[in-house]
């Protein structure tokens, strides 16, 4: 493809815990230079952003997406959600594998990233995927060029619930790259579901999800996964931490001293149980969201490094599948499109400070996967760059909705920050509301 060179001028830039001026000009898919305070004076042809009053931020890196291709693409699709997800400033995704065929060999991992290199928008890893049965195909995962290898210690679709224990054993003790598990104890919750359908048949409340998927089984599960991987000194990683009991299970050393390191959603930090009644099943998440203590014991942790990253657990369902009852409806829902402007507003409400909204959706995921040369404003590395309005307000509705299945759960709410532009590799593939539809992504790459 044809690279073109772009000058973004006297823009604020957010990076690496500072707030400053600066123009930045890029070369090819980098960074070539960054002036603090000065002025650059561009080669001819290049392209002049003017960036006076927007903020210059890095391209969100988001650990954690479901994307649904294949075999479930009514939901969503890889070209679909990356577009949405460039539209939101996510500029590199990282895929699970519950998809149908489920990613449980070398062969089905590979077609998927043959896939995302003809219609992605966005940078591009997929998680090998684990069960009882394929071990000698996840101990074969290329920790150079794969993200990490997921486990569900909970419930999943088909056969990707692992609960054998010398298969568990196994992967922890021989995994190749980052171990990162989803933690609910599947005997817990099946027993709470079975005491539901007791009570109220198949009338059950949404209001009885956090109840049903409780804080025991996820504490139960997480204490096992962190025993085990401190029995085999394992790099883990416990995706979409839900509640405030789980925290003590965690670090805030340095994260280059951590070999156990934990993420929490974007839902999670906004949403409680008191949303259930208004919201329904379209906050039905697994894990789910519990109790507003949770919520705010969760964003304590993040600030005082317990958890370590924001991600959103992107799962698209359509509307008809989430308006069945709660029993039938699936769990999760979209969010790419809206995780940065809600934790920039979560900024604005004073919770957090945007310096560490962009250390926790940018710089950490980087460092904590090793991603090769992405998450910083810095010369030489790659171009993933968001600029933003800080100051136009809008709203959610189904008219600026780019998700395939055509809902937010945000639907309603006024975000004060707005996606400008969004560059990947140092192209531009959204501004001011209209995808570009240019294909400069890339596979994402890990320096261990």
């Amino acid at each position: 493809m044809k690279y073109e060179n772009y000058l973004i001028r006297n823009a604020r830039l957010i990076n690496e815990g500072e707030i400053f001026n600066a123009d930045l000009l890029t070369e090819g898919a980098y960074i070539r230079k960054i002036a603090s305070g000065g002025t650059i004076d561009p080669p001819a042809g290049t392209i002049i952003v003017e960036g006076r009053g927007k903020l210059l931020l890095p391209g969100v890196i988001d650990d954690q997406v479901h994307f649904r291709e294949p075999g479930l693409t009514h939901k969503g699709d890889i070209y679909t959600e990356s577009r949405a997800a460039v539209a939101g400033g996510v500029t590199s995704f990282m895929e699970m594998p519950n998809t149908q065929p489920q990613t449980l060999t070398q062969e089905l991992l590979e077609e998927k990233y043959q896939r995302a290199s003809q219609v992605s928008a966005a940078n591009y890893s997929f998680y090998m995927g684990a069960s009882n049965d394929n071990l000698a195909e996840v101990l074969r995962t290329d920790p150079r060029t794969v993200c990490g290898i997921k486990v569900f210690m909970g419930a999943s679709t088909g056969n990707m619930l692992v609960d054998n224990p010398d298969t568990l054993r196994g992967i922890f003790a021989g995994a190749p790259c980052l171990v990162a598990v989803h933690c609910e104890d599947e005997p817990t919750v099946r027993k709470n579901l079975e005491e539901a359908i007791t009570r109220f048949g198949e009338d059950i409340p949404v209001t009885l999800h956090p109840e049903i998927r409780s804080r025991e089984a996820c504490l139960k599960s997480s204490t096992l996964a962190i025993q085990l991987a401190r029995e085999y000194g394992t790099r883990l990683h416990i995706l979409h931490v839900s509640t405030a009991d789980e925290l003590a299970l965690f670090s805030n050393a340095p994260l280059s001293e951590k070999k156990i390191t934990a993420e929490v959603c974007v839902h999670h930090l906004w949403f409680s149980s008191e949303d259930y009644r208004l919201s329904g099943n379209r906050i039905k998440w697994n894990p789910a969201v519990k109790e507003p203590a949770d919520r705010d014991a969760l964003l304590s942790g993040l600030k005082n490094g317990l958890l370590d990253v924001v991600a959103t657990d992107h799962a698209p369902h359509t509307l008809q599948e989430k308006s069945l009852p709660y029993i039938k409806a699936p769990s999760g829902g979209p969010l790419v499109q809206h995780s940065l402007v809600a934790m920039l507003e979560m900024s604005l409400q004073g919770k957090i400070e945007i310096t560490e909204v962009i250390r926790r959706m940018c710089h950490i995921p980087a460092d904590l996967f090793k991603v090769d040369r992405r998450g910083y404003l810095r010369e030489g590395f790659y171009a993933d760059m968001v600029l933003v309005d800080p100051v136009t307000a809008w709203t959610v509705a189904p008219e600026n909705i780019l998700y395939k299945c055509g809902w937010s759960p945000f639907e309603g709410t006024s975000f004060h920050h707005r996606v400008e532009s969004t560059f990947v590799n140092g192209q531009l593939v959204f501004d001011n509301g209209k995808l570009t539809d240019s294909l400069s992504s890339m596979r994402l790459i890990f320096n261990r």
